[in-house]
Order: C-alpha cells, then structure tokens, then sequence
C-alpha cells in the first residue's frame, strides 16, 4: 500500500498499533481491502474482508485480500464464536441500519472489536449547521443530506454511552484531528474516532 494511502487514513496506524503480529483479523465493510492489505504488511495477519459491493469485492482480490461478498446486516452466520481475535469496521458503523446487532455479532465472532467512525459533535460540524444552516460535508463525511449512505448520526459521547448500555469495556480510546491525536475536549475538538472494546 502506498505512503499516500495510509497518510489519507491515520486510523490505519492507530489500528495497526492495536493488533500483535500474526492474529486473526476479520474486517468489516473493508472497500477495496487497503486496510486488510496495510495490516497484512505491517502484522503479517490473516483474515478476511466481508464486502457487499462487488466492485469493491473485486477490488479487494486486486489487493491480494481475501474476501466474502455478504450483507453485514444479515449477520456473520459464516463465522463461529471467537473466530478472530479482532474483528474491524472503519468507517462503516454510521451506514449500519442495525447497529446493535451488528456489534454484538462482532463480539460474537472475535474477542475485541475496533470501530472508527465520523464524529458528528466535531465543532466545525456543529457550527455548519448552526451558522451556515446547512448539512456538513468533509473529508470523513463527504456527501450530501440526499445521496449519503449515512443513516445514524453519533459522536464520540454518544458511542461510549452506548458501549456502557450494553455492557460492552471500552480498552481504548483514540480521537482525531487531521491525523493528530486529540486530548483535550476531544468530543468538541476532533472529527475521527477510533475505539477498541470487548463484552464486559
């Protein structure tokens, strides 16, 4: 994978820093398979990717990534319990119909699960809708109200609420910011998020 490709997406990094050498990885709405690819060059692990798109299927094989074509969700019935060590959905979680089901298969299937996604409370969103009255559009959300696949709208608190509803440890914790990491007030101040968790 080129430089480039992973400079676009600093959540690889933070991913990649997540996974030991060698596990099994199961990634979720993975594309054209650049995450799966960057983590079999950097952790040398083994997986698949399950796709829906069958451009992106085809993509994917390019990429030398083994995928499965399937509906996220339908559930991961392909998968037995405690398949992988992590399962991965990047920038997925915000276009899910069901998301609690499709988390809890996640923790069905693997033993940790890391999600990223946009975070809606990132303050150049808010102030898009407040003072310019209109949808926000970026980089991690770059489409219009009308023909965005995004159906749930949530920010970083809002996730960690979530995972405590559900009984679900939050291990880590990462927010974003044009690649940097943010600290400080990181609901208000970042526009990425990227969590690791497991069942209680």
């Amino acid at each position: 994978m080129n430089a480039a490709a992973v400079l676009s997406r600093p959540d690889f990094a933070v991913i990649a820093d997540w996974i030991k050498p060698g596990e099994k990885v199961l990634d979720l709405g993975c594309g054209d398979g650049a995450l799966l690819r960057y983590l079999v060059d950097t952790r040398d692990v083994r997986g698949y990717g399950v796709e829906i798109s069958a451009e992106k299927v085809l993509a994917s094989i390019r990429n030398g990534v083994n995928v499965i074509q399937n509906d996220l969700e339908a559930g991961l019935s392909a998968f037995r319990d405690g398949s992988f060590d992590h399962v991965i959905l990047s920038l997925t979680l915000q276009a899910m119909h069901r998301i609690e089901y499709v988390v809890a298969e996640m923790l069905r299937v693997a033993r940790e699960a890391i999600v990223t996604f946009p975070n809606f409370g990132y303050w150049h969103y808010r102030w898009q809708i407040a003072i310019g009255g209109r949808m926000p559009v970026s980089e991690q959300i770059p489409y219009q109200w009308h023909d965005t696949p995004n159906v749930h709208f949530c920010t970083i608190d809002d996730f960690q609420v979530f995972c405590a509803d559900h009984g679900y440890t939050v291990i880590e914790r990462l927010v974003l910011q044009d690649g940097r990491r943010v600290d400080w007030l990181p609901n208000l101040r970042g526009s990425l998020a990227v969590f690791r968790f497991c069942r209680g």
